[in-house]
């Protein structure tokens, strides 16, 4: 039995983990990497991205998890295509198995690692492991891919059974871990400073944060609307980087029979449905999946657009999110329908612009999901949002945050506006405002947009393009 060489990537624990349970049972020696990718690191506009200390410190636990368990991790700096094939000769490995990513780029750079372990006569074994279902699994009775989610749904679920969601664990008689030397570069060495970070990290942050969730779970569907409340998982950044396993979140989910499990792992179907979606229509990173909405003719509004980044529009409830999201690269699904919907509905600016703000701010950051959560509230996706519904946020204010406390916590200045007025702060009188210590317009922006004006517009814009399609 030969060596091998798990590459880990998005999958940052050693439990239940596919690719490593793989090589595990077919090789006698099995070595493990990582690598800090400067194809991805050198796009980052800010030395301060969250991630990549996130990133660092979920790789150091797992080196220490290995090296527990016998083993250990080389770490690398560099261009991943270059350095897995190069380590892999090093190592004398006969194979290099990883767990399958399904962004574009991602795919792009596997076929070229693939190539050069071809040309050294080293294969390229690949694993399903942060899906339950991939795309060629769940298709429609003529063979398609679905672009409406109920119906997808449906067929996910028809398709689960047991099997599907077991742990992935090495057999009996699997191969040993391969001990590895050298330190982690230093954040510094890869050009970045450390962040401050709104979640614990790694698989021990990951198990903490799940032991909590749980607790909460019977009440997530009453509750998970409503960003001032602790109610949901709080996992997307772990899904995201594999510090935890999809398989054991479905398998409670499944196992607790309640009406926010099943709303919860609703939510889970929503992430693979997502994936799907790229996976079958990779174009949809640049263009609507709707392509007559390519038509869309959008705004050019700097003072707009700096104004919703910042969190400055005089919307309370989005610019608190707006403001969230820059302090803690965080922001509540609920609020981020409301925002990207403020953008392309009372702005009129590109989703793709607001898509792509978000993916240089959130922590959790995941192309399927992000695109796919942009058109849906954009109208141009697959089973979004009528292009005729539109948010209205102040509606959305009073509804999702009815006293007001998530407001007040990131928008200071509106701490002493009373009651209800704190969603629409405007319709206070001028002595109202003196009394609550925000003058409107001089402590806190004034409505940058007529939501009523606002809501005509959109709909002749994208009325126009329909007709024209029709």
């Amino acid at each position: 039995m030969s060596a091998a060489l798990v590459w880990f990537r998005r999958d940052l624990r050693h439990y239940d983990h596919a690719a490593l349970a793989a090589a595990l049972a077919a090789h006698r020696q099995v070595h493990c990497a990582f690598v800090f990718d400067t194809e991805i690191l050198d796009e980052l506009a800010s030395r301060g991205d969250r991630r990549v200390t996130f990133i660092w410190d979920c790789v150091a636990e797992l080196k220490e998890a290995l090296e527990a368990a016998g083993g250990g991790l080389h770490v690398l700096h560099g261009r991943a295509r270059a350095e897995i094939p190069l380590l892999a000769r090093e190592l004398d490995v006969a194979a290099v198995y990883v767990n399958r990513d399904y962004e574009p780029q991602a795919v792009a750079r596997d076929d070229a690692v693939a190539a050069a372990l071809r040309e050294a006569g080293i294969l390229f074994r690949s694993c399903k492991d942060q899906v339950i279902f991939e795309l060629d699994e769940v298709r429609t009775r003529s063979g398609e891919a679905f672009n409406v989610f109920t119906p997808y749904r449906r067929a996910w679920l028809a398709r689960l059974e047991p099997r599907h969601h077991a742990p992935r664990v090495a057999g009996e008689g699997a191969g040993r871990l391969a001990p590895a030397v050298g330190a982690i570069p230093a954040l510094a060495d890869l050009g970045f400073s450390r962040a401050e970070l709104p979640v614990p990290v790694g698989m021990s942050g990951a198990a903490r944060q799940w032991r909590a969730f749980q607790q909460r779970l019977p009440s997530y569907a009453a509750q998970r609307d409503f960003p001032a409340l602790e109610a949901t998982s709080r996992l997307s950044v772990h899904l995201r980087f594999g510090t935890i396993s999809i398989r054991e979140l479905v398998r409670h989910a499944v196992a607790a029979r309640s009406e926010g499990a099943a709303t919860w792992l609703s939510e889970l179907i929503w992430r693979e449905f997502f994936f799907a979606v790229l996976a079958a229509r990779p174009d949809v990173v640049d263009h609507c999946f709707r392509r007559e909405f390519d038509a869309l003719e959008w705004n050019d509004d700097t003072a707009a657009w700096d104004a919703w980044c910042a969190g400055r529009t005089g919307y309370p409830l989005v610019d608190a999110a707006m403001r969230e999201l820059a302090a803690r690269g965080t922001m509540h699904n609920r609020l981020r329908m409301v925002t990207a919907s403020f953008l392309t509905k009372d702005l009129g600016l590109d989703w793709r612009r607001g898509e792509r703000w978000f993916a240089a701010q959130l922590l959790d950051y995941d192309l399927a999901a992000n695109n796919g959560g942009w058109q849906w509230s954009a109208s141009t996706g697959c089973d979004a949002q009528p292009w005729f519904r539109i948010f209205n946020p102040v509606t959305q204010s009073r509804r999702f945050d009815p006293e007001g406390a998530y407001i007040r916590r990131w928008i200071p200045e509106l701490a002493g506006v009373p009651g209800p007025a704190v969603h629409a702060p405007w319709e206070m009188t001028p002595l109202e405002q003196q009394a609550a210590g925000c003058l409107v317009g001089r402590d806190y922006p004034a409505p940058i947009v007529s939501h009523e004006d606002a809501r005509r517009r959109t709909l002749a814009r994208y009325g126009a393009v329909r007709g024209k399609a029709e």
